[in-house]
């Protein structure tokens, strides 16, 4: 709401809380035997003070916060809330005419008591179950029942986690053409890349900004459209649990090379691609016996050993290969080791 119509509001209330606190202070003056014009003056002055400064937090405030959760919720959400409204009044209208029979006062009181009972269970109940309710309504407008019970995926879009964007290849994999799917980088995600942009720390403000500038690459020079969403779970607070929750809502892969959220998305159903699983099952083979070119730039952990990296990142260990420190040589594959980290390549000269 504008400035214009708080400030009507603060005087509307103000005069209100005055006229209260005149009436209240003559009652309660006339009550103790005191003089009321002295008391009426002094709770009106109080009363309109009251009314000036609290008003906005009964009016205004509760109505711009109500507008903004609204903005931020999900249209299933939405529509769980007012179906599960609209059922509790129904429950509650059902059972007001046998409560009216009660003594007075439970059948004056016990009809609202139901009211906001059945809407609160109603609204519950919708909402924490509202993907299920879309998963049933969606099988009966195709005509069909699920095969396995499992949710069906939305590979119309995915989900960018803030490390996938900060990282920066994703950038360069939309030009491949590998990803078909509308990357979607929701709101919560962009604030946290502003905050990290914002760090005092040089580091941290370097990769917020990295990041910000990948985004915009995504949404200017991508053949895949980037969209940012208001899509929130509001009652969940950190970035990692909003991704699952919201993954789990759209039944969308997640895009990350965070791996303590590919672990908890996984162990919660939702479908992870991780950049750094699709960058060592692009890199290349090498079987032992082959030979490669490789450039020495530093000792082994083991004597007499040296390391060195292909283009890929992939590392080789050099038996006898110290002496070939900053040199390139042409080196024979002895083995090859699949790590966690990746791939190791050891060989000789």
């Amino acid at each position: 709401m504008n400035v214009s119509v708080e400030f009507v509001l603060r005087i509307i209330g103000a005069v209100a809380g005055s006229v209260s606190g005149s009436i209240g202070g003559f009652q309660f003056a006339h009550w103790l035997g005191l003089p009321p014009d002295v008391y009426a003056i002094v709770f009106g002055l109080v009363g309109f003070l009251a009314g000036l400064v609290l008003t906005p937090f009964v009016t205004t405030r509760p109505l711009r916060r109500i507008r903004r959760e609204l903005s931020q919720m999900s249209a299933g959400r939405l529509t769980a809330i007012m179906a599960g409204i609209f059922l509790g009044l129904v429950a509650a209208a059902l059972l007001s005419l046998p409560l009216s029979l009660l003594p007075s006062p439970f059948r004056q009181i016990m009809p609202l008591v139901t009211a906001v009972l059945f809407c609160y269970l109603s609204v519950i109940i919708l909402v924490t179950r509202q993907n299920d309710l879309q998963n049933m309504f969606s099988n009966l407008r195709s005509g069909g029942t699920p095969s396995d019970g499992s949710e069906a995926r939305n590979d119309g879009v995915v989900l960018l986690d803030t490390s996938v964007i900060i990282d920066g290849r994703i950038a360069d994999i939309s030009k491949t053409g590998f990803i078909q799917s509308t990357l979607l980088v929701p709101n919560f995600v962009l604030f946290e890349l502003q905050h990290i942009a914002d760090s005092a720390d040089a580091l941290r403000r370097n990769r917020g900004r990295r990041g910000l500038e990948i985004l915009s690459l995504l949404q200017n020079e991508s053949p895949i459209p980037t969209r940012i969403t208001d899509m929130d779970a509001s009652e969940v607070r950190d970035v990692d649990s909003k991704l699952v929750f919201l993954a789990r809502h759209l039944h969308c892969p997640i895009m990350t090379n965070d791996y303590n959220l590919n672990r908890v998305a996984e162990i919660q159903g939702v479908t992870v691609l991780n950049i750094n699983d699709l960058a060592n099952a692009v890199k290349a083979i090498f079987l032992p016996g082959e030979e490669l070119a490789v450039r020495i730039i530093q000792e082994g952990r083991e004597a007499g050993q040296g390391v060195g990296y292909l283009d890929d990142g992939t590392m080789v260990v050099v038996e006898d290969g110290r002496k070939l420190i900053n040199s390139t040589c042409s080196v024979t594959v002895t083995k090859v080791l699949q790590t966690a980290a990746g791939r190791m390549i050891f060989a000789r000269p």
